[in-house]
């Protein structure tokens, strides 16, 4: 793993009296692809909110960057959270979608202008800018918001199970620019998917979760021989090679 941008230290996490997180760490490598695995309820989605700043965890500690979070607000975070549910202004295009953000931080207009044309020819969009929520399909839907997330200009992107809902065709489309982003921008992608095998072919790390706990972390080849990840899946996976 490369530099970690992002520490997850000893994080335990509790609600109604169940306990969701355990003692959960877990290490990010700055410029990687990473996935967070498990089966339904297994503590990834509360991971991502703590991370975020959704949700504080009871004890244990988040580290970006070398510096403390765990008590700041999402918008002192400088990290983007794409969730399961996502929604745009239906009564605004996709070019004002993307800028919103943007006009809230009283970024100036020729800025905000710049940033949304380089963000629609990153994502694929271009030509649509003018086109409303209802015009576009749930891929394209998505790219608008993986745009307006990264029109924050963080170098750390999280997403949970981004390709939900989508057909296939649309779910490689999107695994495929998140790819790319990694690849050719350095963002770090962190992502929760449920698909074992899409994982393994597009992700650089993998850190398999049960029970709120770590039980299995590394490359997908490292990964999928370990048994504890065998057994949270009840699957034999094969090694796909990268895309």
């Amino acid at each position: 793993m490369e530099q970690a941008i992002l520490n997850l230290q000893h994080l335990t996490k509790s609600f109604d009296g169940k306990k969701i997180l355990d003692d959960l760490s877990i290490d990010i490598g700055r410029n990687e692809f990473v996935t967070l695995l498990g089966p339904s309820g297994c503590g990834k989605t509360t991971t991502l909110r703590i991370i975020g700043g959704f949700a504080a965890p009871d004890e244990g500690k988040v580290i970006f960057e070398g510096k403390d979070i765990t008590n700041l607000s999402p918008d002192k975070r400088h990290i983007n959270t794409v969730f399961q549910k996502y929604s745009l202004f239906s009564h605004m295009s996709v070019g004002e979608n993307i800028a919103f953000g943007l006009k809230i931080q009283k970024v100036s207009k020729s800025e905000i202008k710049n940033r949304v044309e380089e963000l629609i020819e990153l994502v694929g969009l271009k030509g649509m800018e003018k086109r409303y929520p209802n015009q576009l399909s749930g891929g394209q839907r998505q790219r608008v918001w993986i745009a307006m997330a990264l029109a924050q200009k963080t170098g750390l992107l999280f997403l949970d199970e981004p390709t939900t809902y989508l057909d296939i065709s649309h779910q490689l489309d999107i695994l495929y620019l998140l790819r790319r982003l990694n690849r050719e921008n350095g963002v770090t992608i962190v992502m929760v998917l449920h698909d074992l095998n899409h994982a393994i072919m597009f992700s650089d790390y993998l850190v398999a979760i049960k029970d709120g706990m770590l039980h299995s972390a590394g490359t997908p080849q490292e990964v999928i021989t370990q048994q504890a990840l065998r057994e949270i899946f009840d699957v034999e996976a094969e090694v796909i090679t990268h895309p």
